[in-house]
């Protein structure tokens, strides 16, 4: 089998090209993708713990402690201590960054309507019920490989 026969290099294809388009859009406001992925998961009025953002963002606990910490030396978040629970640090955003928020906010609509205005809502479901059965799957085959790897 081709590499471009195969589902998994259409993904990874298409998603290096949009990462790469988010980035050079955040690198016109000096920041990254990954910064502008923060700024939009982190709840504007309450916080966001700092634990809840790895798994939102597929991001590692120490890639993600440092981005977080660059993020604060840039002024676009603050943390504090979960008011409760001393354990639990919140993550909130800055006056900067609600700023930048809004910019990350739009650069994912201006992609999100220029493929809406390509594609026939029609395929635009098909694509969503593909890639719901694609992550299904891959659910499926992680519970697989991990029941095997506990039985062997």
């Amino acid at each position: 089998m081709r590499p471009e026969e195969t589902v998994d290099f259409h993904i990874k294809f298409t998603w290096q090209g949009i990462a790469r388009w988010y980035n050079d859009v955040a690198a016109t406001f000096d920041s990254t993708m990954a910064t502008g992925y923060v700024l939009l998961n982190v709840d504007q009025e309450n916080g966001t713990p700092s634990t809840s953002l790895g798994p939102k963002m597929g991001m590692e606990p120490t890639s993600l402690s440092r981005l977080l910490k660059v993020m604060e030396d840039k002024n676009l978040i603050r943390r504090e201590s979960h008011p409760e629970d001393g354990r639990v640090v919140l993550i909130f955003l800055t006056p900067f960054g609600m700023e930048q928020r809004e910019h990350a906010k739009n650069a994912v609509l201006k992609f999100n309507n220029a493929v809406r205005d390509k594609v026939s809502k029609t395929d635009l479901n098909g694509f969503f019920r593909t890639m719901n059965k694609v992550n299904t799957l891959l659910e499926q085959l992680n519970e697989e490989l991990h029941h095997e790897a506990n039985h062997s």
